[in-house]
């Protein structure tokens, strides 16, 4: 069982919702993410070893969404310390490069850097 965690993840103050790609239902919200991986909080567990169809809808200045399309494999699922929630462990092995983009911006916006702040 994979318990450990390699690679540094961002926590998410504010969560995006994240959506079954297939039938465009959501399915829960993204607690954390990382290049490789990204953590779901949704109410029902999701099956672990599984792949599945997410899209995450990135909401724009306009008022539009822009679809970011995964395919995510469950590692792990456990309840959550909030009643009647789960949080779910994903592998994006083949993360399309908008997904990438989401992690910089996501980074740079809810990280604090030292250096501009004391400019």
């Amino acid at each position: 069982m994979f318990t450990d965690r390699r690679i540094e993840r961002h926590q998410l103050p504010c969560f995006l919702q994240v959506f079954n790609r297939l039938t465009d239902r959501p399915i829960g919200y993204l607690g954390n993410v990382s290049r490789d991986g990204l953590m779901l909080i949704s109410q029902l567990p999701m099956m672990v070893g599984v792949d599945f169809e997410l899209r995450l809808k990135i909401p724009a200045a306009d008022g539009t969404f822009h679809p970011i399309d995964l395919t995510a494999s469950c590692l792990w699922s456990h309840e959550d310390v909030n009643p009647q929630h789960y949080d779910s462990g994903f592998s994006v092995p083949q993360a399309p490069e908008a997904y990438g983009q989401l992690i910089d911006v996501l980074l740079h916006y809810f990280s604090f850097d030292p250096l501009q702040a004391s400019a």
